[in-house]
């Protein structure tokens, strides 16, 4: 079972002998007449629509047509995320088959849902607010029946429209804070190392020309600020930033509205008092829950070494209990150490006093 991207999924079946290859095994004489005896490759296609199908059933309680599209490997998930990103025109260019072939997928999809009773639901399928388009005539009747998905009976309706909100969401938009110069592809700006660019069809863009000008940058730290303020933003982006020492890219911010941002900075100034007090009432569950914890395991760790010291048992109970990993202590604790050499071997490590 392999995983696809957006929760997608579907199934393989491994070391399976196809037909030809059983033709080329056949002996001279016999393999004329296995020629014509080729498997209906219709059945075959149904057989693997109903398959994606139920995957994606098991998987997340409905189904649409990207799951059987993407489940039975007709659309790559690279093509379907191009497509989610505005790049391509049309779904139907990036589909691995004939027209004829799509329909034929489609129906034994409708027909397969039809048979389990599952309930249609129309969703938009939106970037940012442009409607993204699957067939290549733009046919409304071709168009609904891409963006039917089905969904189970057994769901409530809240779990339905959840659904729906979801699968009608644009991907939230990426824009790089850049760590070289570089230059706009429409306008022709520079942009000096730390400006920020928004890539589009491979093309990098400047704000401006990527129609996100008027945006407001927020930077990250203040968790309940950054979601209000990406709650009453329409338009609104990531900011990420590549990191040459982990090499991989790390949020930085969002990018807002200002009038959004200014109204999210009021609702947090309201409730800032009450949202303390729950955080104070959260860390001391937090502190009475591993004080609890810590008792447990000191018992346990008597249990289990009888030699160890009491003092050394809750020593060890305090570590292993603690939330935190600990390696930013041990990073600041070796900085302010350098050039200090421990008594054990392994410098990051305690000296091991007990013996299992």
């Amino acid at each position: 079972m392999r995983f696809r991207s957006r929760g997608e999924m579907y199934f393989h079946a491994p070391n399976v002998e196809t037909h030809d290859d059983y033709v080329n095994r056949a002996p001279a004489g016999l393999k004329w007449l296995l020629g014509f005896m080729k498997p209906d490759r219709h059945e075959q296609l149904k057989n693997r629509v109903v398959g994606a199908a139920e995957a994606a059933l098991a998987h997340h309680q409905y189904v649409s047509a990207l799951d059987v599209l993407t489940g039975t490997g007709m659309l790559s998930p690279t093509q379907l995320e191009s497509w989610w990103r505005g790049r391509v025109d049309f779904l139907e260019r990036v589909i691995q088959g004939n027209l004829q072939k799509i329909s034929e997928a489609m129906k034994y999809f409708r027909q397969w849902a039809a048979q389990k009773g599952l309930k249609p639901s129309e969703t938009r399928y939106r970037h940012r607010s442009c409607e993204l388009r699957f067939s290549k005539s733009g046919d409304p009747g071709i168009e609904k029946s891409y963006r039917t998905h089905y969904v189970s009976p057994a769901l409530s309706e809240r779990k339905k429209e959840q659904i729906e909100e979801k699968l009608s969401r644009s991907p939230q938009p990426v824009v790089f804070e850049i760590v070289r110069d570089s230059r706009c592809s429409e306008c022709g700006a520079e942009l000096c190392k730390g400006s920020f660019l928004f890539m589009e069809a491979e093309r990098p863009l400047c704000l401006p020309c990527a129609k996100m000008g008027d945006l407001e940058f927020l930077p990250s730290g203040d968790t309940a600020l950054t979601r209000r303020t990406a709650k009453y933003s329409s338009p609104s982006a990531v900011v990420v930033r590549f990191s040459r020492s982990r090499g991989r890219y790390e949020r930085q911010g969002i990018l807002a509205e200002k009038a959004a941002l200014e109204k999210a900075e009021e609702e947090c100034f309201e409730d800032a008092e009450q949202r303390a007090r729950e955080r104070a009432a959260g860390a001391e569950r937090r502190r009475k829950e591993d004080l609890e914890l810590v008792t447990r395991m000191t018992a346990e760790i008597e249990k289990l070494f009888p030699g160890c010291p009491p003092r050394e048992a809750a020593a060890i109970a305090a570590h292993t209990a603690a939330r935190t990993s600990g390696v930013w202590d041990e990073r600041r604790r070796k900085k302010s150490q350098r050039g200090r050499v421990d008594g054990c071997g392994d410098r990051g490590s305690p000296p091991q006093i007990h013996s299992v």
